[in-house]
């Protein structure tokens, strides 16, 4: 004898009284179809009665087909993300998905089998009560062939509603705890980070800053299903925008609770400059900059000429002020980052801007005229990009005109993927950042 025991197999043995029971069912049913059909039929309104329950039947089929199709809701099938590019048998894809159950016992164990029978792994997950039903977010390992089509279709047939996909990457893993504190870290750190947590906070979503009176938004701000609107610690007001995916109040809390923290902690910028050298030799220094540089920004506009103004904003600039309205908002934190270039003497002679616009982000640039094509306007486009990167930005754009070859040799510098759209003289020049690597041409060192 030995301890091993033969391994069960894998198919069920055939009987051949399960034959016998099935052949007894089938003549069971023809026998009571033949009588009912005979019942029917020889009554004076007999053929128009079976008629008419054969179109009720199919009638009810329809219907119950249109219900379950109506309640699969959530993004078009076009803005779904795309399917896994992994081939093996063993790929497997992150997803973030979020869906409304009922409120009852048993509706997410209901849910969970239903993503099991499909191979798919709930590593991480939350709820979001609400006054109908419960909302669950549910990070999910999911196999590499299974489209996002499949996912959503299992998530209703689990009971779920109103359900909404979206990729994930390694950072989710990271659990909401410790996703919140490394977020506040970040935007206690500096102010222009505030957008950008929070658009990491909520998921995908559109962000803007407008400069309204303080009066419009209550200091414990709104929440309108898919909208928050909340009080800007800087002036005016944060607008947070999400499609198909109405807010929860645990959300607008978080999103509350960050945006206090700012307020708290007042403007604040990091202080890091470096020293480039340029080509022809000559030094500047290169640091973020804020409010505190707008003075040097207007004297800088009164020394350079209308053209390159005009082609800075692209309007049709008579004088420096003009200029000089744009200048708070673009120093302003909140609707970006700003790098200026220093001369050795204290000068200013270059400013390029990281504008957050909505779920995209815009470069531009303004070089004093006596210091352009002296490579100012590279060093700071090159910086820019680096940052929207790090940000985690998936492509730039610049707009400017078409005989703006300045800006034009500026973006060809970086040697990244770029589109062009022309329209009636208006150039936009797009720079697609995913999986490409920008370099600086010239010598930095920390100051």
């Amino acid at each position: 004898m030995t301890d091993e025991t033969p391994a069960k197999s894998s198919r069920r043995p055939h009987h051949w009284r399960h034959d016998l029971t099935e052949l007894a069912a089938l003549f069971t049913a023809v026998a009571t179809a033949d009588c009912v059909a005979n019942a029917v039929g020889h009554g004076p309104d007999g053929p128009l009665l079976l008629t008419g329950s054969a179109a009720a039947l199919l009638a009810t089929t329809a219907f119950h087909t249109w219900w379950a199709r109506r309640r699969r809701t959530g993004p078009p099938a076009a803005d779904l993300p795309p399917a896994p590019s992994g081939t093996g048998p063993s790929a497997t894809a992150l997803w973030r998905m979020r869906t409304t159950v009922r409120d009852e016992p048993g509706s997410l164990a209901e849910l969970c089998l239903a993503l099991a029978a499909r191979g798919v792994d709930i590593l991480a997950l939350q709820t979001h009560p609400l006054a109908q039903g419960t909302v669950d977010e549910l990070l999910l390992r999911a196999p590499g062939a299974l489209s996002p089509a499949e996912l959503a279709l299992a998530a209703t047939e689990g009971g779920g509603s109103e359900t909404w996909l979206e990729r994930a990457d390694a950072h989710d893993l990271v659990d909401a705890p410790t996703r919140a504190l490394s977020l506040a870290t970040r935007a206690a750190l500096d102010a222009a980070e505030l957008p950008l947590a929070l658009r990491q906070l909520l998921g995908r979503c559109t962000i803007r800053s407008t400069p309204a009176p303080e009066r419009e938004v209550p200091a414990e701000g709104v929440w309108e299903d898919t909208v928050l609107r909340l009080r800007d610690p800087s002036g005016g007001s944060i607008t947070i925008e999400r499609a198909y995916l109405p807010f929860t109040p645990a959300e607008f809390a978080r999103a509350r609770a960050l945006v206090e923290l700012d307020a708290r902690l007042g403007p604040r910028m990091p202080r890091r400059s470096d020293v480039l050298t340029l080509p022809e030799g000559n030094e500047i220094t290169v640091r973020r900059a804020d409010t505190g540089d707008l003075e040097a920004a207007r004297r800088m506009h009164q020394r350079c000429s209308r053209a390159t103004l005009a082609l800075r904003y692209h309007g049709p600039v008579q004088d420096t002020q003009a200029a000089d309205r744009y200048l708070r908002h673009l120093l302003s934190p909140r609707f970006g980052r700003t790098l200026a270039a220093y001369t050795a003497s204290g000068r200013l002679v270059g400013l390029g801007h990281l504008l957050w616009d909505g779920e995209e982000t815009e470069v531009a640039l303004l070089v004093e005229d006596a210091w352009q094509r002296r490579g100012v306007g590279g060093e700071l486009l090159a910086r820019l990009v680096g940052m929207a990167r790090e940000a985690g930005c998936e492509s730039v754009y610049a707009v400017t005109r078409a005989s703006n070859t300045g800006m034009v040799a500026a973006m060809r510098a970086l040697d990244l993927p770029l589109d062009y759209q022309i329209e009636e003289g208006t150039l936009v020049v797009t720079a697609r950042l995913a999986g490409a690597r920008v370099t600086s041409g010239a010598h930095a060192r920390d100051n």
